[in-house]
């Protein structure tokens, strides 16, 4: 986000143009922030999706919808907190990790309840990730959508994806 700067990130929080260097020791910093704040955001509407459904494969359905959701609606901050970053930062780590964990979590909860095959549940996190990450930037840039490009959108990519992941549950519970 090179068009962002401290100085103008004080001026419009009404303040001088030399306080946000009070909090962050440069704009990347502050970038790191606001893409650790985006993951945390992220973990709890995965704990109030959890609340909600009752089923493992619901919860995990209705998460990847969600994520796919938030990146259509806040492509900025999609692109801020999963780009490339230049320094290092403990609380962007520990909210990419604690955002990781979860996702394993519910993983391994869906594979127990026989929604998805078993296997690393790491690497399975990652494939779903990856096709609700890769189906929302593909949609974002107008390259897939319902009835058109790709004939479905990123939600109609997950449902067929958790489809074909239960289908290699049931045969190989069978």
């Amino acid at each position: 986000m090179p068009a962002v700067t401290l100085r103008e990130v004080g001026r419009l929080a009404g303040v001088s143009h030399n306080a946000p260097y009070k909090h962050f020791a440069s704009k990347e910093a502050l970038l790191a922030a606001i893409a650790a704040r985006e993951l945390a955001r992220q973990g709890a509407a995965l704990g109030a999706t959890m609340e909600r459904e009752r089923s493992p494969e619901a919860v995990l359905r209705a998460t990847l919808r969600h994520y796919v959701a938030w990146a259509l609606d806040h492509p900025a901050r999609f692109k801020l907190t999963f780009g490339r970053w230049s320094i290092e930062s403990e609380e962007l780590d520990t909210a990419a990790h604690d955002a990781q964990t979860l996702l394993v979590q519910l993983v391994t909860s869906a594979q127990e309840a026989g929604a998805l095959p078993p296997g690393d549940p790491v690497r399975l996190a990652s494939l779903l990730r990856a096709l609700a990450h890769g189906a929302a930037d593909l949609a974002s840039t107008g390259h897939l959508a319902s009835g058109g490009k790709g004939h479905a959108g990123p939600e109609e990519l997950i449902d067929d994806l958790l489809g074909y992941l239960r289908g290699a549950a049931a045969h190989q519970a069978g």
